[in-house]
């Protein structure tokens, strides 16, 4: 939608300055606005705020693929704050999400899809909206939880082969905003990355790794995932001469294995954190699930649906709350594709009325 409100807000500017600056060769200070010209205002103010959502650039979602058609439906409906979200993989759930709903983010998820030929294919082939590339999920970790399991040496070369050739169309022509491998929020995540540099330079002493934005993972507190935050800032920017800072995207954060109130109190004091702090440039719940489809590990306090489809508390708070137009038990409808048509299907209606009331003017 944002090419609508675009031009939406365009227009609105251009009939506001036509209607309200005065003619030059008129000795009136102030100008006479017609019937027509109130129309056409009234029109454009209400196209503009239709088209314009209340969308937060920052926030996004670590999706798993819920298959829920109405969650998703209120996922991407008109007042969803969401912009972004990523999968784990190159390949975006056209299927529950469609592919001008919001902003795909590709992650290669370890060595063997970097190095596979067909990896660079489906990247070239995504939509033009989709700029950035994440690399190598939580190295650190363990492949049973999720992690790609390498270590900073092997990661350093294959980065070198693989991923930096991204930055500049190396690989297939089209240009990507990279970022280094994503750790755990652990100390050994730490330790890994400053080992990952030194292997960088060790392989390519001017260059290193080249990266554009930093990618973090946090599960814990509020007060740990500042902590953190503030580690990875300085370990990348408050060492080094880059100019301008790196940006923070946090691919993954929740309060895992606590209850409901417990984690709505985590959120309520870190959305208004997040989206206040220079150096993080985009973030990502871990929970746009239903709570049986919850992990062991994490518990069902993270979900943003319950077992009915309807938000939880915490899955309202995300959304927006009442600003947004969201509530505790509220349920989508229909599907995605749905969702995402409601302000197209209302903009064309309103330019059809809109052509008919300026005829008969």
């Amino acid at each position: 939608m944002s090419l609508a409100r675009d031009l939406a807000f365009t227009s609105l500017s251009y009939h506001i300055a036509a209607m309200a600056s005065p003619n030059p060769r008129s000795h009136s200070p102030l100008p006479l606005i017609s019937p027509r010209n109130l129309l056409q205002l009234a029109f454009f103010s209400i196209l503009h705020s239709i088209s314009s959502a209340q969308q937060n650039e920052k926030r996004g979602i670590a999706y798993l693929g819920d298959t829920h058609d109405s969650d998703n439906s209120l996922l991407l409906s008109p007042s969803s704050p969401l912009s972004w979200y990523y999968n784990w993989s190159p390949y975006p759930n056209v299927r529950q999400i469609p592919a001008d709903a919001i902003e795909f983010v590709p992650l290669i998820h370890g060595i063997d899809q970097a190095s596979d030929s067909r990896t660079a294919s489906q990247l070239n082939n995504l939509p033009q909206t989709s700029h950035h590339l994440l690399a190598f999920n939580e190295p650190d970790g363990l492949e049973d939880s999720g992690g790609s399991a390498v270590s900073p040496e092997d990661a350093a070369r294959a980065y070198i082969d693989y991923i930096a050739p991204y930055r500049n169309g190396g690989n297939g022509g089209r240009e990507w905003y990279i970022s280094h491998p994503v750790t755990t929020g652990s100390p050994r995540g730490l330790d890994w990355l400053r080992d990952f540099n030194q292997s960088c330079y060790e392989i390519d002493e001017e260059n290193g790794c080249p990266i554009d934005f930093i990618t973090a993972h946090w599960y814990g507190t509020f007060t740990g995932l500042a902590g953190w935050l503030g580690s990875l800032n300085e370990f990348y920017n408050m060492n080094s001469s880059r100019d301008p800072p790196l940006r923070i995207w946090i691919t993954e954060m929740a309060l895992p294995q606590q209850d409901a109130d417990a984690t709505v109190r985590m959120m309520n004091q870190t959305l208004p954190y997040l989206d206040n702090l220079d150096y993080v440039d985009k973030y990502a719940w871990f929970g746009a699930f239903r709570t049986d489809d919850a992990n062991e590990w994490t518990g069902d306090g993270v979900a943003l649906f319950d077992d009915d489809g309807g938000l939880t508390e915490l899955g309202a708070l995300y959304m927006g709350g009442e600003e947004n137009g969201f509530e505790e038990g509220q349920k989508g409808e229909g599907s995605a594709l749905s969702g995402a048509s409601t302000n197209i299907a209302l903009l064309l209606s309103m330019s059809v009325a809109y052509v008919a009331m300026i005829g008969f003017w």
